[in-house]
């Protein structure tokens, strides 16, 4: 089969570890008789450089005419140091999301057990954690209208704004979801303070009924924080608002050992797009020490989610859990004897092609 996947480095760490991902499914390709076709385009931070928005029309026709997108991450500090900055990279990053109708974000946190000891949470705890968060991602405070400073600048007003119909579409995703793993969504919000949050839990609870073999219980943000790390194991599917899924996504990493190893999906409308959920690392951007594992498995999820290739995702998800027992690690996971992010792409690459 053929496949058109447009790819997006970015920023920082962004074409490093986007390249390994790159060599595992050229692996993948040559093992199982695809070919990809690789189409680059310019976001963020590398965007701006060159004098372009930082989601340029010509990447959004890329993201377009794709299958689907690996993306690596964006972010720099050239502007993020700039609190009077206009345009931020990030900004290209929330435009790629809704021109693109991206509106689920799937990030799966799993704990491998080699590396438990990595985590700063107790062992008990942690060994067989597996969860999903599923965050809304086009709404709620990042896109909410107005946002902006008044008073010269002494009074700053963003809006958190959410329709039933935002809140119903994410709601089938994560519960058919759920389905195929443990059967139980926990709907996160903050319903004792907040309107938007009350009108979640209206609309979850009723769209629930079509799903009776998926338990559905409701958990307050500040809870659910303390409760990822006393107990993650309690969670399968956490539904979730955007700023409240930004913010528990990033503390769930803390249970798999490094941000380094998490993966995540975001769906919609059009064309799905795959990235790793860490940022884009700027003092190490260069040195080939960055870890590429959350982004070869984005690239998993990517055959997996956006292609409808299973068979071929497991093989890089074996082949990633290979790597992790053989110690093939860069120094955020093997200190002692650290591997540089090539050649943790090239063991990957190797066992995917059965070598």
């Amino acid at each position: 089969m053929d496949y058109k996947i447009a790819v997006l480095p970015g920023d920082g760490i962004g074409p490093e570890i986007v390249a390994e991902a790159v060599k595992v499914l050229e692996a993948v390709a040559t093992k199982f008789g695809h070919r990809f076709y690789y189409r680059y385009g310019l976001i963020g931070g590398a965007a701006m450089r060159q004098g372009l928005d930082p989601y340029p029309d010509e990447t959004h026709q890329i993201c377009s005419d794709a299958d689907a997108i690996l993306f690596g991450a964006i972010g720099d500090p050239l502007y993020d140091n700039n609190p009077d900055a206009k345009v931020r990279p990030e900004q290209g990053l929330l435009a790629m999301r809704k021109r693109l109708g991206l509106y689920a974000n799937l990030r799966p946190v799993k704990m491998y057990p080699q590396l438990v000891h990595f985590s700063p949470l107790k062992e008990d705890r942690i060994v067989g954690a597996d969860l999903l968060v599923v965050r809304e991602l086009t709404g709620g405070l990042y896109f909410g209208e107005p946002r902006e400073l008044r008073n010269n600048g002494t009074l700053a007003v963003d809006t958190c704004v959410y329709s039933v119909e935002e809140i119903e579409r994410i709601t089938h995703v994560a519960f058919k979801l759920a389905r195929q793993r443990r059967k139980k969504v926990t709907l996160v919000d903050k319903a004792n303070v907040l309107e938007t949050s009350r009108l979640w839990r209206r609309v979850v609870t009723r769209l629930a009924a079509d799903y009776p073999d998926v338990e559905l219980d409701f958990m307050f943000v500040d809870n659910t924080a303390m409760q990822l790390i006393i107990n993650p194991k309690r969670f399968d599917v956490i539904l979730t608002e955007n700023l409240f899924g930004d913010i528990l996504s990033d503390e769930a990493s803390v249970i798999s050992g490094s941000i380094g190893l998490l993966p995540s999906a975001s769906i919609g409308d059009k064309v799905p797009l795959f990235e790793p959920i860490h940022g884009s690392y700027p003092d190490g951007a260069g040195k080939n020490i960055a870890n590429p594992l959350a982004t070869i498995l984005s690239a998993a999820m990517l055959l997996r989610t956006g292609l409808s290739l299973p068979v071929e995702a497991d093989a890089i998800e074996s082949a990633v859990e290979e790597t992790i027992r053989q110690k093939i690690l860069t120094i955020d996971l093997n200190s002692d004897n650290p591997y540089k992010t090539s050649d943790v792409g090239d063991f990957v690459a190797r066992i995917c092609r059965g070598a």
